[in-house]
């Protein structure tokens, strides 16, 4: 799949994106179920079942697979029985064996870096939550993908040193955040809430976009779209099905 920018991303619904680095597309974080088919993510300030909304009509044409960790918002059995067993899969280290057992024949795990069609992929830290909470979540990860640009996919994290870190190593072009302000009955937010956001806005160059996805679609998370709007400057904040082109 090719476009005329060096960096183009369509959010589908939650984290599942189509992601092109100059001519190479990935589909990360796919989550293809139904609206209603998942169970909701327990203990959290509402039962609703999960997808809270359905997939926009966007033709799936990519070229590899990226899942940033495991939990079902991210990866689902609609995606397991969908996606091609011979597709490219890049994921943590960790969760080959899973991607293995479930037939996938071109896993490919990131540990560090990896090259993928003349686009480098660094795999970075995630932090999904605070505490003992983030300890029970992980691992996550994040990914960076440079071609012509660059651009930093954030994945389930806090805003915490390590993403500083990685903001100030690799300098972006593109920054696309896991928003929601996911929360459980007890405890604080596991992605990203309204200070998350501008601490990262803060911390980027005036000329580095920042999107936020992960938003509106599973029942844990709680922030919408209009109160990230109102409460930041200069943050995109896209519809499902929405093109963004960097």
């Amino acid at each position: 799949m090719s476009t005329d920018a060096a960096l183009d991303v369509r959010l589908l619904r939650n984290a599942t994106l189509l992601l092109t680095v100059d001519e190479t597309t990935f589909l990360v974080d796919p989550m293809l179920s139904s609206p209603g088919e998942n169970p909701p993510v327990p203990n959290s300030p509402n039962d609703r079942r999960n997808p809270l909304v359905p997939l926009p009509d966007v033709e799936l044409s990519y070229d590899a697979v990226l899942v940033t960790h495991r939990h079902q918002d991210h990866f689902d059995e609609a995606a397991e029985e969908e996606l091609d067993a011979d597709v490219p899969l890049f994921c943590q280290p960790e969760e080959e064996a899973a991607f293995v057992e479930e037939g996938f024949t071109d896993v490919r795990p990131v540990d560090e870096t990896v090259s993928f069609r003349g686009i480098t992929v660094h795999r970075t830290p995630g932090r999904h939550g605070h505490g003992e909470l983030a300890e029970e979540m992980a691992p996550v990860s994040g990914f960076v993908f440079e071609g012509t640009e660059t651009l930093y996919l954030a994945g389930d994290t806090v805003w915490y040193d390590a993403v500083d870190r990685t903001l100030q190593k690799f300098a972006p072009d593109a920054v696309v955040l896991n928003g929601g302000e996911a929360q459980f009955t007890e405890g604080r937010p596991i992605t990203m809430g309204v200070e998350d956001v501008t601490a990262v806005r803060e911390a980027t160059d005036a000329d580095t976009a920042v999107a936020v996805v992960h938003m509106e679609a599973i029942n844990h998370c709680l922030l919408s779209r209009e109160e990230l709007r109102s409460n930041t400057e200069d943050v995109r904040v896209p519809e499902d099905g929405e093109r963004l082109v960097f």
